[in-house]
């Protein structure tokens, strides 16, 4: 792809949108960014992009920078359905994103992984996979480092393995990984979505530009997977089916059996691997099938899944006070993963929730909190659609504050009982992301244990 003297507009300046300005400049473009954001509340290294000498237009997009372009780039973060963005199209400029661009410079085969929940679990266990076996591995995409960052780089590695999400996968075009994985569809972005059905073929996408020699890792257990699976024209490999002639991988207890035709078998143990509930050993089936696909040997994934230790923000366990387990699950941002979440826990929990509703349907949680729940806290700016449909299940408080949260959540718990954090929302009303969210609950909770000593 000749990017040389080609007129190219950034839209969207967090990290991605930096590399992806960075990139087509060095590449010979005359390279225009945009983002609706004032310079204040974007990060210092838009100053990077001006030290480059690349024109910015901050505080609102300019409808003549869109229509002028040759070539539109756009962030995950940005709605592909923005009038700019249409007017654009309506000229016939194409519009691309990011991991696009970045797919079109990598010659390395590429695992992506997508998914309503577990896709950063998975990446990074399929990395950790393929790093045991003695090959050479980025990771990468929607978590840590840009897909376009790394071909800046220069990097030179075996395999590719990238979190992808449902808005990347939007502007996708040509992108074919040699594995894909989709882990679930479930309500989520909704905000950003016509209805479900529009975000689960969105989902899809990841599987349009495979053929014959390629691999798509399935849950067989999703009915929205199920139904879409007949298109798909790669090789199947399905988990999470017991008892199906075509499960591939199975989760038995703490065993993990593996039967891929004309390739490996093995029964893996599960004894060792630290992540909790049934769901994370679900993922830990969908990563072994992915990596066998990429070239990882049996015994390496055993060693990957006894060295691999939980990310922060997922079911991270923060401290043990007066009996009560506090639990940070601050990357639960939807409804689904509340659910997960709450599966987790044996005793009562007392669940701390809310955050910027993106549309999902709290009201299928009535049963896991019926069943499960000691108390809600309610935080944030979805409170009132949570309080309607759960509020009269348990004892429910607000509060304006996490410091606030932490403390009535220890006041309504009793000893044995866990206090959760799984907001089923994002974070965008109280927090940057859900990063600080999860900061910030700790940070409360090591404040109280220490205030009990």
């Amino acid at each position: 792809m000749d990017l040389r003297s080609r007129n190219i507009l950034v839209v969207g300046l967090a990290r991605t949108g930096i590399a992806t300005a960075r990139f087509l400049q060095r590449r010979g473009a005359r390279v225009r960014a945009t983002d609706r954001a004032e310079e204040g509340r974007l990060g210092p290294d838009v100053n990077l992009l001006r030290e480059m000498g690349i024109p910015l237009d901050l505080g609102g997009h300019r409808i003549e920078s869109f229509t002028a372009a040759d070539l539109i780039v756009v962030s995950p973060g940005v709605p592909h359905t923005i009038p700019p963005l249409a007017a654009a199209r309506a000229r016939g400029i194409p519009v691309i994103g990011e991991m696009e661009l970045a797919a079109r410079f990598i010659g390395e085969p590429i695992v992506a992984v997508t998914g309503t929940n577990g896709k950063t679990t998975v990446t990074e266990l399929v990395g950790a996979m393929l790093a045991a076996s003695g090959r050479r591995v980025f990771v990468g995409g929607n978590i840590g480092t840009p897909l376009i960052a790394h071909v800046d780089s220069g990097e030179r590695v075996d395999v590719v393995v990238a979190e992808v999400s449902s808005f990347q996968l939007d502007t996708s075009d040509t992108f074919r990984p040699a594995v894909g994985v989709l882990l679930n569809v479930t309500d989520d972005h909704l905000d950003r979505y016509a209805d479900f059905e529009a975000y689960a073929a969105s989902k899809m996408r990841l599987f349009a530009n495979q053929r014959p020699g390629d691999t798509a890792v399935l849950n067989a257990a999703d009915a929205v997977i199920r139904a879409g699976a007949g298109g798909i024209r790669s090789r199947k490999l399905f988990y999470n089916r017991p008892g199906a002639a075509d499960a591939h991988a199975v989760v038995a207890g703490r065993t993990l059996n593996l039967r891929v035709p004309g390739g490996a078998q093995a029964a893996l143990s599960l004894a060792d691997f630290r992540l909790r509930g049934p769901h994370n050993a679900e993922n830990a089936a969908a990563a072994a099938l992915a990596a066998l696909a990429a070239g990882a040997a049996p015994e390496a994934i055993q060693t990957a899944l006894d060295a691999f230790a939980p990310a922060p923000h997922r079911l991270e366990t923060i401290a043990v006070i007066d009996g009560v387990e506090y639990v940070n699950d601050s990357k639960a941002t939807n409804v689904d993963a509340v659910r997960r979440g709450l599966g987790c826990f044996g005793g009562r929990v007392v669940l701390i929730m809310g955050g910027v509703d993106k549309g999902g349907d709290f009201g299928r949680l009535r049963d896991a909190v019926r069943s499960r729940g000691r108390a809600l806290v309610l935080l944030g700016g979805a409170r009132e659609p949570i309080r309607a449909a759960l509020g009269g299940l348990v004892p429910t408080r607000e509060a304006a504050s996490m410091r606030q949260a932490v403390q009535a959540a220890r006041e309504m718990a009793a000893a044995g009982d866990a206090v959760l954090l799984a907001p089923g929302c994002a974070s965008f009303d109280l927090y940057t992301n859900y990063q600080e969210r999860g900061d910030d609950f700790r940070r409360e909770v090591l404040r109280l244990e220490k205030s009990t000593q």
